[in-house]
C-alpha cells in the first residue's frame, strides 16, 4: 500500500509546476529549519551586496557572525559561499570576499580557481593559479581544462607536462581537450597511453571519432571497451554519430542492441530518422517511445517538427502542437528552437497564419532560418507580396533568403527583379547560379541562362550536376542540338561520373533533337537505370515512329521488375498511336488499370481517341469518348474534332463534336478553326462562310503557330503568313 502511494505521489509531482512543488516541501520543514534558511539566504545576498558596494568592514562582521553560527569550520562554509557566487556569475565579488576571509585552504583556493575558469577569465585563472601558496592535483587539473577549453591548446600540453601528479580525470581532461579542439590523432594518443582508462575516457574518443564521421574508428574502440564501462552515454554517442554519418539503419540496429534507453537514447533515434528523411519512421518510433513510458522532452519535439512537415500531413502536425502547449513546452522553450521548427513546420504546409502567428510571438529568438522558412511557405501559396514583407523587414538575411527570393520572382516571371537581386549578391555559390539559370530557362530566356552559364565559367564557379541538366532540358525544349552536344561535351570534360539525372537528361535532348541513336547509345552504356530512364527512351522512340523498338523496351520491362507507371503507358500509347497499331493499343490501354493499377487519365484517354482516328475508325472513338465520365470534359472532344479532319466523310460526325464542344466552350478558336476547314474540304462553302461569319462576331481568333531555325548564333522566328523575320 505505501509503495502504492508513493507512487502516486510521485506522479502527482511530475504533473505539478515547479512553484507548486517547492511550496509543497517547504511545509514539510521544521518552523526552526525554515527560519535558518531564510535566515541564510538573507545574510548571503547582504553579504554579496556588501562586497559588490565595497563595504567590507560590515562584510567581514557577517563572516564573524556566520562562523559563530555554524558547527562545522568556518573556512567550510566561506568556501561554499564562494562558490554559489562565482557559480552566480560574481566573480569579482567572490574574489573580494577571498582576500578578506581570515581562513583559506587549497579547497577556497580551487574554488576561486574555478570561478575565473568558468566565467572564461584565462588570464586572471593564470596568474591567481601561479600565486597560490599550495596546489593539488584540482588545481592543475582546472586550469588545464580552462586552457583546453578556450582553445589554448599548446599552453594546455605545457601545463599538462609539467604536472607533478596526474589522476584519471585529469588524462581525461587532456583527451576531451584535444578532441573538442580537433586534434584527434593527439588525443588518441593521450589514450593510449592513460594509466587507467574509465568509461569517461572511453566515450571522449569514441565521441570525438563519432563526431568527425570516422565510424569505423569508433566502432573499433566501442568493441574494445570492457563490459564495465560501456553506458548509455556510450550507446547513445554511436547511434548519434551513424545517424549523421547517414547510416541510419546501422544505428537503428545498436538502438535496439542497446540494453537500457533514456530519453536521450531515444530522441537521438528520433532525431535521425527525421534528419535523413525518414519520417514516418521518426513517427512511429516516437509513438513507441511514448508506450514504453519514456516522457518525449522538447528535442524530441523538435525532431517531430520536422517529420511533421516532411509527412505533410497538417493534422499530424497539429497534433504535435497541441501535445507541446498542453505539456507547457513553449514556455520552456528558453531559445527558442522548438518555436523555431513550429514556423518551419506550418510554412511547409502553407498554413502561414499559424506559421506568422507563432512567428510574431518568438520574436526575441527569431533565427534566420524561420525567416526563410515564412519566405519559402509565402512563395509556395504565391503570396510574393508576403515574402517580400518579411524579406524586406529581416534584420539581416543569408543565402538562402535571396535565393528563396529569386526563385520566387521567377515563378511569377519577375525576371528584373530576380536579377537585381542577383547581381547584388557579393558572394555568389554555385546554387544561387544555378537557381538563375533554371529560372531564365523556366521563363524561356535560354539565350540569356546560356550566357549566364559562360559567365559562371569565367567567375572561377563549377556548375552543378543540376545546372547542366537544366541546360540539357532547354536545348531539348528548344531542339538546339548544337547547344546540347557542346554541354555534352563540356560534362566529359569536367566531370569523372555522371549522375542518374544527367545521364535521363542526356536521353531526353538527344531524342528532342532527333538524334535517337545517340539517345539509346547513352541508354545502353548506363550502370544503373531507373524507370525515368526507361521512359525517356520508350517517349524517344514513340516520337520518332519506332513503335517496335519502344514496344519492345516495354515487354522488357517486367523481366528487370521495373513497374510502368502513366508516363511509361503514355509514351506506348502514343507509340501505337503513330504506327496505327490499333489492338496493341488497345491491350495496353486495358492492361493498365488491370494488371498494373494505373488508372487511366486525360492524356491516355487523348492517345486512344488519336489511335483510333489515325487508324480511321472515327465512329469508334466517338463510342469511346462517350463511354467516357462526362468531367474529361472539352479535352477530349477537342481530340476527337481533331481526328474527323484525318479521313473522309467525316463531316456528319464532326458536326454532331462540334455542337458538343460548342455546348461546353462557345468562345472555342480551334474547334472553330478545324471544322470551318472540313467543311471547306468538304465543298460545303456556304456554311463555312457563315461559321467564319459567326465567329468575327463572336471575337473569335485563333493565335497563329509559330516556327524557328536557329543560324549562327541568331534564332530566326517565322509567322504564318509573315515576310519579315523576328530575331531573338
Amino acid at each position: 500500500m505505501r509503495l502504492y502511494c508513493a507512487r502516486n505521489l510521485a506522479f502527482s509531482l511530475s504533473r505539478t509546476p515547479t512553484k507548486l512543488i517547492n511550496r509543497t516541501f517547504s511545509t514539510t520543514l521544521s518552523d526552526s529549519q525554515l527560519v535558518f534558511s531564510t535566515f541564510q539566504r538573507s545574510n548571503e545576498s547582504q553579504l554579496l551586496d556588501c562586497l559588490a558596494y565595497g563595504n567590507l568592514q560590515y562584510a567581514r562582521q557577517l563572516l564573524d557572525e556566520m562562523r559563530h553560527r555554524e558547527n562545522q569550520s568556518p573556512v567550510i562554509t566561506w568556501t561554499s559561499v564562494l562558490t554559489r557566487f562565482s557559480k552566480r556569475g560574481r566573480v569579482d565579488e567572490a574574489r573580494t570576499l577571498f582576500d578578506i576571509m581570515p581562513e583559506r585552504n587549497v579547497v577556497t583556493c580551487n574554488a576561486m580557481l574555478s570561478g575565473y575558469v568558468q566565467s572564461g577569465k584565462l588570464s586572471e585563472a593564470c596568474k591567481f593559479f601561479e600565486a597560490m601558496p599550495v596546489k593539488n592535483v584540482v588545481s592543475w587539473t582546472c586550469l588545464l581544462c580552462g586552457l583546453m577549453k578556450y582553445g589554448m591548446v599548446e599552453e594546455g600540453k605545457a601545463l599538462f607536462e609539467a604536472m607533478p601528479e596526474k589522476n584519471v580525470v585529469t588524462w581525461n581532461s587532456m583527451v576531451v581537450g584535444l578532441v573538442k579542439n580537433g586534434d584527434l590523432e593527439g588525443g588518441r594518443l593521450i589514450f593510449e597511453i592513460m594509466p587507467v582508462r574509465d568509461s569517461v575516457s572511453w566515450n571522449a574518443m569514441i565521441g570525438g571519432y563519432a563526431e568527425n564521421g570516422t565510424m569505423e574508428e569508433a566502432m573499433e574502440l566501442f568493441d574494445q571497451m570492457g563490459g564495465k564501462d560501456v553506458n548509455v552515454i556510450t550507446w547513445t554517442t554511436l547511434i548519434s554519430g551513424y545517424c549523421k554519418a547517414g547510416e541510419v539503419w546501422t544505428a537503428y540496429g545498436l538502438f535496439r542492441r542497446m540494453p537500457g534507453k533514456n530519453v536521450v537514447s531515444w530522441t537521438a533515434m528520433v532525431g535521425g530518422f527525421s534528419w535523413n528523411s525518414y519520417y514516418e519512421e521518426a513517427i512511429l518510433l516516437a509513438l513507441e517511445m511514448r508506450r514504453a513510458g519514456v516522457k518525449m522532452n522538447e528535442e524530441t519535439c523538435i525532431s517531430l517538427a520536422y517529420a511533421c512537415a516532411g509527412m505533410g500531413f497538417p493534422r499530424l502536425g497539429m497534433q504535435l502542437h497541441a501535445f507541446i502547449i498542453t505539456n507547457n513546452f513553449e514556455c520552456l522553450d528558453q531559445s527558442g528552437r522548438l518555436l523555431n521548427s513550429l514556423v518551419y513546420m506550418y510554412s511547409r504546409y502553407g498554413l502561414m497564419e499559424y506559421a506568422y502567428s507563432i512567428f510574431e510571438k518568438n520574436k526575441n529568438n527569431w533565427k534566420t532560418q524561420s525567416c526563410n522558412a515564412l519566405i519559402n511557405g509565402y512563395i509556395q501559396i504565391e503570396k510574393l507580396d508576403k515574402a517580400e514583407y518579411v524579406f524586406n523587414n529581416m534584420p539581416f538575411y543569408d543565402k538562402i533568403s535571396v535565393t528563396s527570393m529569386i526563385s520566387g520572382y521567377f515563378d511569377v516571371g519577375e525576371v528584373a527583379k530576380a536579377y537585381e537581386l542577383f547581381n547584388n549578391m557579393t558572394d555568389k555559390d554555385n546554387i544561387v547560379w544555378t537557381v538563375m539559370i533554371s529560372g531564365y530557362v523556366q521563363n524561356e530566356l535560354f539565350l540569356e541562362a546560356m550566357c549566364l552559364f559562360s559567365e559562371m565559367w569565367m567567375q572561377g564557379v563549377i556548375p552543378l550536376q543540376s545546372t547542366y541538366s537544366v541546360l540539357l532540358g532547354a536545348a531539348g525544349a528548344a531542339s538546339h542540338l548544337e547547344q546540347g552536344r557542346q554541354l555534352h561535351c563540356l560534362l566529359i570534360k569536367t566531370q569523372l561520373n555522371l549522375d542518374l539525372i544527367l545521364e535521363n537528361s542526356l536521353i531526353s535532348m538527344y531524342g528532342k533533337c532527333g538524334q535517337i541513336g545517340d539517345s539509346y547509345q547513352i541508354f545502353s552504356n548506363m550502370d544503373c537505370k531507373d524507370l525515368v530512364s526507361w521512359n525517356s527512351m520508350i517517349m524517344g522512340f514513340s516520337s520518332h515512329g519506332l513503335a517496335d523498338e519502344a514496344l519492345s523496351l516495354f515487354n522488357g520491362m517486367p523481366k528487370l521488375l521495373i513497374k510502368p507507371n502513366c508516363v511509361t503507358f503514355l509514351g506506348i500509347l502514343s507509340a501505337c498511336s503513330h504506327a496505327g497499331l490499333v489492338k496493341e493499343g488497345w491491350l495496353i490501354y486495358r492492361a493498365m488499370n488491370e494488371n498494373y493499377g494505373v488508372v487511366p487519365d486525360l492524356e491516355h484517354h487523348i492517345c486512344m481517341i488519336n489511335l483510333l482516328g489515325r487508324a480511321g475508325k472515327v465512329g469508334e472513338a466517338e463510342q469511346f469518348v462517350l463511354s467516357l465520365p462526362p468531367e474529361q470534359g472539352v479535352s477530349v472532344w477537342g481530340a476527337l474534332l481533331g481526328v474527323c479532319r484525318l479521313g473522309e466523310g467525316n463531316t456528319d460526325i464532326a458536326g454532331r463534336i462540334f455542337e458538343r464542344l460548342l455546348e461546353l466552350d462557345p468562345l472555342n478558336a480551334a474547334a472553330h478553326v478545324v471544322h470551318c476547314n472540313m467543311l471547306a474540304a468538304a465543298g460545303q462553302y456556304g456554311e463555312e462562310r457563315m461559321l467564319r461569319k459567326e465567329m468575327r462576331s463572336k471575337g473569335v481568333r485563333k493565335a497563329p503557330g509559330l516556327s524557328w531555325i536557329s543560324s549562327g548564333k541568331r534564332t530566326h522566328v517565322f509567322l504564318s503568313g509573315d515576310k519579315s523575320t523576328i530575331s531573338r
